[in-house]
């Protein structure tokens, strides 16, 4: 699927998707030829979203590339977008990026020079141009998002039920829980769980907010304006497909 397949709520695009999970993540999984690595705490993302990796000197991935030929080694990183509140399915998207790993000249940093960036999620996957990746801006919420999330969920459950019933829109029967699944600068969007499955449910902001503060306000404000209904819409969503 193009990345330029837009779903009909605004929201980020398919490369602003990728620059802000990449903004938020700590961790990520490498495979090269005949191994793999989980770094944590080892990588840096640059203003282009060129990737950097740090790893120690003494370590089997320094001795790869060392020794690989042409100076450069295969790599395929792939980072996961993990719901910070308490789901039953908690993995909300997937990137993965191929590129080959050189030394970057500083120190023992490996820099990657990208090939190729996918992002998967329950809509579908999308391939994101690298000028596209390269020009693309994480959402301004993306670094707080985990923080609003758990405090919303843990220090206001009753106003996550006054946003469900408030919201105008007749879910199928049967929910039995909802939290807070995710929050960017167009709007936040609640996970219905039922015995099986679960819907999304979409809440646009009445306005764009650049930062926590100004979508703290928004959220009040859907709690005494309700959206119109083309602002808020349900999609039923299973995520087998994008486990392990």
């Amino acid at each position: 699927m193009s990345a330029a397949a837009e779903l009909d709520l605004p929201e980020q695009t398919a490369a602003e998707r990728v620059r802000s999970l990449l903004a938020q993540a700590v961790s990520l999984s490498l495979t090269t030829h005949g191994q793999d690595y989980d770094l944590i705490g080892m990588h840096s993302v640059g203003s282009k979203g060129q990737i950097t990796l740090h790893p120690q000197a003494d370590t089997p991935l320094v001795a790869q590339v060392a020794t690989a030929p042409r100076g450069s080694l295969a790599a395929l990183l792939e980072f996961t977008d993990i719901a910070p509140t308490a789901l039953r399915d908690r993995v909300r998207a997937r990137v993965t990026i191929s590129g080959w790993l050189a030394p970057s000249g500083d120190s023992e940093a490996l820099r990657l020079d990208l090939a190729r960036v996918t992002l998967r999620t329950a809509t579908g996957t999308y391939e994101v141009g690298l000028d596209e990746y390269a020009l693309a801006q994480a959402d301004p919420l993306a670094v707080e998002e985990a923080a609003m999330l758990t405090h919303l969920a843990d220090a206001h459950d009753d106003m996550v039920t006054d946003l469900l019933l408030r919201s105008g829109t007749s879910l199928p029967y049967g929910v039995q829980r909802t939290l807070p699944l995710a929050v960017d600068r167009h709007g936040l969007t609640l996970r219905c769980e039922y015995r099986e499955g679960h819907c999304d449910l979409r809440l646009l902001f009445p306005a764009t907010a650049r930062n926590a503060v100004e979508a703290g306000e928004q959220v009040r404000r859907l709690l005494t304006t309700p959206p119109p209904s083309p602002r808020c819409g349900h999609r039923p969503r299973r995520w087998s497909s994008l486990r392990g």
